[in-house]
């Protein structure tokens, strides 16, 4: 073994010594029963979604209470003799293939999830999305359509879109303010709306416009091309997709590999073969 190599191995062993000593840590017991590190750490992710609910300072407590009603469940279990049970058998053979599965698919995803895999699918579905117009508008919404020429004839006279927007819009969202919807691409809207506001040139404002809420006077701030998401933002999830696929992979690989037979099922009778010693038969005219 060479130098650095076992520098390597030593590094690991003396880093990895005292985080296998934290997992034994035994933190409490019952009837003499140890409830270390490690069992907190499983109960926990399997408890799950029960222990979403709780405060942070009471989950600790609930997953050693679990734990103590766990292990005298067990022994209680032991002491019926219900591990000599062929039904227990079966399920224990059961849940430990589970486990096995779930692990041996977690562990070797994972190699899938490279930052450099990361990267290329990203590249690959950003190059392939379309690019999608989004609009900057702002609106006056009124109840009729005489409120609306109102307000346009208001806004010719050089008054203050904002301004209006705030004193008479009955959009209770915008209407604060001065009328403005931010961004937003073409299905965010209702169709009469969007049709008016996307066909509007940058600072123009639109003839009043119905809709099912009433009616809208657009004034068009601005057009763009909808940024692409940040590769960070959605970092988290191309490595779940990664995952995810790396997972249905292993599988699909498994099975193919594998002999497979259904005894429950009739076995379906292989294709007939053409009989090569006879000769093919002639069309007929």
């Amino acid at each position: 073994m060479n130098s650095a190599r076992f520098i390597a191995v030593l590094g690991f062993t003396l880093l990895a010594a005292p985080a296998f000593a934290q997992a034994d840590k035994v933190v409490a017991k019952v009837d003499g029963i140890a409830i270390t590190e490690k069992d907190i750490q499983l109960a926990s992710e399997d408890l799950g979604e029960r222990l979403a609910q709780l405060p942070e300072d009471r989950k600790r407590d609930e997953v050693i209470n679990y734990l103590v009603d766990l292990k005298l469940g067990a022994k209680a279990a032991i002491d019926a003799k219900i591990t000599d049970t062929p039904d227990f058998t079966a399920r224990l053979a059961y849940y430990r293939e589970k486990v096995l599965l779930d692990e041996y698919l977690t562990r070797e995803s994972k190699k899938a999830v490279t930052a450099d895999a990361a990267k290329k699918l990203y590249d690959e579905t950003t190059k392939a999305m379309a690019p999608e117009e989004e609009a900057h508008a702002r609106h006056i919404l009124v109840e009729d359509e005489a409120q609306a020429k109102a307000v346009v004839e208001r806004l010719k006279k050089g008054e203050d879109f904002a301004k209006i927007a705030g004193e008479i819009s009955k959009d209770p969202g915008s209407g604060k303010e001065g009328g403005d919807l931010g961004w937003f691409s073409k299905d965010r809207m209702v169709p009469e709306f969007a049709e008016a506001a996307f066909k509007l040139k940058k600072g123009e404002v639109s003839e009043p416009i119905k809709s099912q809420f009433g009616w809208h006077v657009i004034k068009l701030e601005d057009k763009r091309s909808k940024p692409l998401p940040d590769f960070a933002a959605v970092k988290p999830q191309i490595d779940q997709y990664l995952e995810r696929k790396a997972q249905q992979d292993l599988v699909i690989a498994m099975r193919e590999k594998a002999k497979v037979e259904r005894l429950d099922k009739p076995a379906e009778a292989p294709a007939a073969k053409p009989d090569a010693a006879k000769p093919a038969e002639p069309k007929k005219n």
